[in-house]
């Protein structure tokens, strides 16, 4: 249920993505445009339904793209150096360009080929239209796909297409719908002065996301530049710096000043202080930022992971292995079931397991007193010794990391390559509770737990 639950959140997030890119300068101004064309036909709302789905389906394209390279690209793209500084750096660029610095454009060759495209007649030519529409808006929402698809990463492997058909739908539903009821386009606020707003907080929000980015690079490669404090404190001032732009009191120089305040300018610049108020107890007092669980870099880090021989420091002061044959060895000298907890520092169910689900009075006593913990980081990229290295037989690649060790695992035993991934076995490394279990309640845990240590004591 939990994971349905995850599941339907993140298409919320894509589909509340989508529309808002709609209200962005490279898409909102051709609207009216766009819907006259298709009024003036013949069968005009069946055309401009086509239309609308063939946004859809070419942002579904992408997201289907991402899915047949399967789940070890997205692994990749999600915790490597490489595709973390490549976003960091492309959110950084827009975050500048949409604060009017610079335009981004596409080659006008590219472009110009898929508008002649565009001009041939029928459905072919209306495909087009829509292609020409993504490829014109890409510097608007290439920052939001870029976000879905490392978001999508985190989960199962369908997760991309599922995403961005979720991204395109309300393209299809907007453009269809002023199709069929044009006098609705009157109603519509004429872009301006509002749309430049706009597109700076979408351009300061930009450099709040690529801190994401960057703070995965820290947490894989154990650099810890970047604490759960510094990283708030950056986002404290983001937030803070929205809101007082939304407000007027900071201004951009192309700006003008900012002569009345409406209930909406009011509302959202309020709704933006609030949250960098919401975030400074977590600053001051290191208080759980719920709204927050998954994205924040963790309390406890670990840190020299490939030695996982000794006990270690995990969250709520838990203590427990980062190497599953320590952890087994060890769950046979003390006569405790062995808790796998396959998890990852850019794994953002994984953190909100540790936050929401982990500190409960109840799970706590539970995990502290009855079990042995493994906790195996599957993006963990320090080098395994060269004795330690060796070739899968899933897939006969050589492993060269813990990460890649811990992944291999979860997959070649266990059948997954998803995390969050708990498991429960006895001493001999035998699963004791049949169906391991991800991302979910308080409630689904304690039975998960329960039924682990009464397992485990049956003769």
């Amino acid at each position: 249920m939990q994971e349905s639950t995850s599941l339907l959140g993140f298409l919320l997030t894509a589909f509340l993505a989508g529309f808002a890119s709609i209200f962005m300068p490279c898409i909102y101004p051709i609207m009216p445009m766009t819907v006259s064309f298709f009024t003036k036909q013949s069968q005009g709302t069946r055309k401009a339904t086509f239309y609308g789905l063939s946004i859809m389906f070419v942002f579904g394209l992408i997201g289907l793209v991402a899915t047949v390279f399967g789940a070890p690209f997205l692994n990749f793209i999600s915790t490597h150096w490489i595709p973390n500084l490549i976003f960091f750096v492309i959110f950084i660029i827009f975050g500048i360009s949409l604060l009017g610095a610079f335009e981004i454009v596409l080659p006008h060759n590219v472009v110009n080929n898929i508008d002649r495209m565009s001009e041939k007649g029928g459905l072919v030519g209306i495909f087009f239209m829509a292609l020409t529409l993504v490829v014109v808006s890409f510097s608007c929402t290439a920052p939001f796909v870029g976000s879905l698809l490392i978001m999508a990463a985190k989960g199962e492997v369908w997760r991309p297409l599922w995403g961005m058909l979720a991204f395109g739908l309300p393209f299809g539903i907007v453009f269809t719908s002023l199709a069929m009821f044009p006098q609705w386009l009157k109603s519509l606020p004429k872009s301006g002065g509002w749309m430049n707003e706009m597109k700076a907080v979408f351009g300061i929000l930009e450099f709040a996301l690529a801190l994401k980015f960057l703070s995965n690079i820290d947490l894989t490669y154990h650099f810890n530049y970047i604490s759960r404090n510094t990283f708030l404190v950056i986002w404290i001032i983001i937030f803070a710096a929205i809101g007082l732009y939304i407000l007027g009191i900071l201004r951009l120089p192309k700006d003008s000043k900012v002569k009345k305040y409406n209930i909406p300018r009011v509302v959202f610049g309020t709704l933006f202080l609030a949250f960098a108020a919401y975030m400074i107890p977590g600053v001051s007092h290191g208080k759980e930022l719920s709204l927050l669980s998954g994205l924040l870099p963790p309390k406890t880090i670990a840190t020299t992971v490939a030695d996982g021989s000794k006990l270690r420091d995990l969250p709520h002061e838990l203590k427990g292995f980062y190497d599953y044959d320590d952890a087994l060895a060890y769950s046979k000298e003390v006569g405790k079931p062995l808790f796998i907890d396959f998890t990852g520092y850019a794994c953002a169910n994984c953190r909100k397991m540790e936050e929401n689900v982990w500190p409960k009075p109840e799970v706590l006593e539970k995990l502290k007193n009855d079990f042995v913990i493994a906790s195996l980081y599957v993006d963990d990229k320090k080098e395994l010794p060269k004795e330690k290295q060796y070739t899968s037989k899933y897939d006969d690649e050589l492993k060269v990391t813990v990460g890649d060790k811990n992944m291999d695992l979860e997959i070649v035993k266990y059948n997954n390559n998803a995390q969050p991934y708990y498991v429960i076995e006895d001493s001999n490394g035998k699963l004791i509770v049949k169906q391991p279990i991800g991302y979910t309640s308080k409630e689904e845990f304690l039975k998960f737990l329960d039924e682990g240590i009464s397992n485990y004591k049956k003769p």
